[in-house]
Order: structure tokens, then sequence, then C-alpha cells
């Protein structure tokens, strides 16, 4: 009876196979969850690897209120450190997909995944610390403009320096220097001594000192002038630089430079590339 004592060293972890007793063999595998085939006495070993990014695989979704799906076998792929626009028309999908994204609402069919786990069963506030949203109406709390921006940060978690360099990135440093109580400054309740872009632009500050994987902006800078958005705009291309970043808009100004753009319509995506080929298409964007 011959006894063979195989050690491999495999890509994670290590696989021990022993007591190989004739053409009868027990195997004791001490490795992490990776997927073997044992087959005429060899072993071959296949890795899954997982994609980085988000991807929406044949979802189907419809709110309760209605009877008609929203979005229907829609399928989008989105890699890590791209930097993605969703566009369409009004009632096409695309703020119930930031939705989707969020969890507010659960696929009825379907899954969405980030990084290769399926969202639906990671805990919400794993989920949502690698996630930020700048939605189109920015609400404030009653408070000061530093409760404000930090709104669920821990204080050990932000310096003075994070702070004013998130408002500086927002766009927002300057006015908040020329109050007289600086970051101290009581907004009121939903920020009513504040105007719209002021209050969007303290909300884009409270995104980005999170410093997310996945940055969310829905229609975020519609309620800035042109110049405002613009400046915007460069500070988003600046820091989405290796994180995901997801904008739904309306403008073209603010997604012809995305690496990829996604058009909705009636619930699924028709179109998807750059500004560039999808203007040379002629189709629905």
């Amino acid at each position: 009876m011959a006894v063979v004592l195989i050690a491999v060293f495999g890509l994670i972890g290590c696989i021990t196979v022993a007591a190989v007793f004739h053409w009868k063999f027990a195997l004791i595998v001490m490795a992490s969850s990776l997927p073997i085939i044992f087959a005429g006495g060899w072993y071959h070993v296949w890795h899954e690897v997982k994609f980085e990014g988000i991807e929406f695989r044949n979802v189907w979704f419809t709110y309760s209120t209605r009877n008609i799906p929203v979005l229907m076998e829609l399928s989008i792929s989105i890699p890590h450190g791209t930097f993605a626009a969703i566009v369409g028309s009004s009632g096409s999908g695309k703020t119930t997909l930031i939705s989707l994204l969020e969890r507010f609402y659960e696929p009825n069919r379907c899954a969405i995944e980030l990084d290769g786990d399926n969202i639906a069963s990671m805990p919400l506030k794993t989920l949502r610390q690698r996630m930020s949203l700048v939605a189109q109406e920015p609400y404030l709390f009653r408070g000061t403009i530093r409760q404000n921006v930090l709104l669920g940060m821990h204080d050990d978690d932000v310096n003075e320096e994070a702070l004013h360099e998130a408002c500086q990135d927002a766009g927002i440093h300057a006015f908040i220097s020329s109050l007289p109580d600086g970051d101290d400054t009581n907004v009121g309740t939903g920020g009513v001594s504040l105007s719209g872009g002021q209050k969007q632009r303290i909300s884009i500050a409270r995104a980005l000192i999170r410093n997310p994987t996945v940055l969310l902006l829905d229609e975020a800078t519609s309620s800035l002038d042109s110049e405002s958005e613009k400046e915007i705009q460069e500070v988003f291309e600046r820091t989405g630089k290796g994180r995901t970043m997801i904008v739904v808009a309306h403008r073209v100004a603010t997604i012809q430079r995305a690496d990829m753009i996604f058009v909705m319509h009636q619930g699924r995506v028709v179109e998807q590339g750059s500004h560039r080929s999808l203007i040379k298409r002629r189709g629905f964007y």
C-alpha cells in the first residue's frame, strides 16, 4: 500500500493533501475558499477573479405604487475608478438606479454587486461607509456649518485640515472664512440662511470629507450657475481620481468628459460609450 504525501503551497494560504492510499484517498484541505476539482488523480485549482467595480446584473425593479417596471433587465458594468454618467429622459430610471445602489430599495429580481459582492448581503452601514451621495436637493440640518459637513462622522476621524480641505474642494471655504463665526456659523433649519448653491457646496463637502470609494452625484450641480458648475465639475474630476464616480445629469457640460456614458430609455440602457462616440452614432443620445 503506497502512501503519498503532497504539500502544495498555492496562491492564497496552504493546501495540504495527505493520506492517499492506493486508489482510495482522503483529502484534508486547509485553505481559502478556492474551488478545487480533483480528476484522474490530478488536481486543478480555479480561482474566480472578482470584478472590481459596480455591476447591475439583469436588474428588475417596480415601485410598490406602480404596476409598470421602472427598470427592466438592467445590466451595467462600471470598473473601479471610472467616471460614469447616467443620462436619459425623465422617468427613464436614472435616480432609481442610484436609490438601488444606496439600498433605499431592493431589486425585485437579480442582483447588484460591489467588487464582486452582492450589496444585499452587505451590512447597510458598511455599504454606505463606502459611498457618498450628493442629491439634487441638498438638505442641511439645524446647526453649524461644521456640524453639517461632519454629519455622521466621529470627532476623532477628522481634523481641522481635512475639514478645510473638503470645503476648499467644494468651493465653499472662501465664503465660510468671510463669516464672523466661520465654520461655527449656524445655518438655521434646512440651511435657511444660505443660498441654494451654498447649501449644495456644503453638501458636496460633506460627501468628499468621507473619502468614499464610490461617489454618487444625482443632479448635484443643477442648482449652480454655469460658472460655478464648471468649477465644481473640475473639483469632481480632480478628487474623483482613484474612486468610482457615477453622475446623473441632464447638462452635457457635466458629463461630456465621462469615461463612459450610459443612455437610459424606459428602464433599459439603450446606448453606451464616450461623449464623442455617442454623438457620432446619432442615436438616443
